[in-house]
């Protein structure tokens, strides 16, 4: 059984709406700070106002880079990182180029995962590789697993909660499984229910990326 403490402290509470004003965010990080969640997950223009709303809390800040279609350049993507940390952003989540892992190009997949890890290492931040399942085959969750595993970032996560699919319990613990111990995994997309979230941490999900934060803790009451 899992406390409801413990469940607060795995949720990354989420708000990514391209029309999510000062007053969303306000909300999002004082809903944060009542239900004592791990993160408010936000896009990287937001992070210098969510990081002052939250000072002195605990709770960190995490800035979506590449997002959400990672269709940008390396470089962009780490300038983007790096821009995020410098305004206080605590985790980066950023979205693999989807398109490389389609060409085979897995080598590309591969530097692009070292060089974030290897900037947010250097800023003392912690990374999460966004994979977008629901465009992957089985194979190819598992070949970036199986890069996530000799990389070591500190989180695979399963999705953007933009592509046409979210999490599923199969591909999270497909995830977990593959990866092991040495990466933890994120489940985001779609989960909206207390079940869900239980769920997606029984398969080995370590951290719940969900708009719908406030919604499931107060289902535990």
């Amino acid at each position: 059984m899992i406390t409801k403490n413990k469940l607060a402290g795995m949720i990354d509470h989420t708000n990514l709406h391209a029309y999510a004003d000062h007053a969303d965010m306000k909300k999002l990080c004082n809903e944060a700070v009542q239900h004592h969640f791990a993160m408010v997950a936000v896009n990287s223009c937001q992070t210098a106002y969510c990081h002052e709303l939250l000072k002195d809390t605990g709770i960190h800040v995490g800035a979506a880079i590449g997002f959400p279609l990672g269709q940008q350049t390396i470089e962009v993507k780490l300038f983007e990182a790096a821009d995020a940390i410098s305004h206080g952003a605590d985790e980066i989540d950023y979205v693999i180029n989807i398109t490389e892992v389609k060409e085979g190009n897995y080598a590309y997949i591969e530097d692009e995962m070292k060089r974030m890890v290897s900037l947010c290492k250097k800023k003392k931040v912690i990374c999460k590789v966004i994979f977008e399942t629901c465009y992957l085959s089985r194979d190819e969750i598992i070949r970036l697993c199986r890069i996530a595993k000799e990389v070591r970032p500190n989180f695979i996560k399963t999705s953007t909660g933009f592509g046409t699919a979210g999490a599923t319990v199969e591909n999270v613990r497909l995830m977990k499984e593959t990866v092991g111990s040495e990466v933890k995994v994120k489940a985001a997309g779609g989960i909206r229910t207390l079940k869900q979230a239980l769920e997606m941490i029984d398969a080995g999900a370590e951290r719940i990326g969900t708009s719908r934060g406030s919604d499931i803790m107060r289902e535990c009451i």
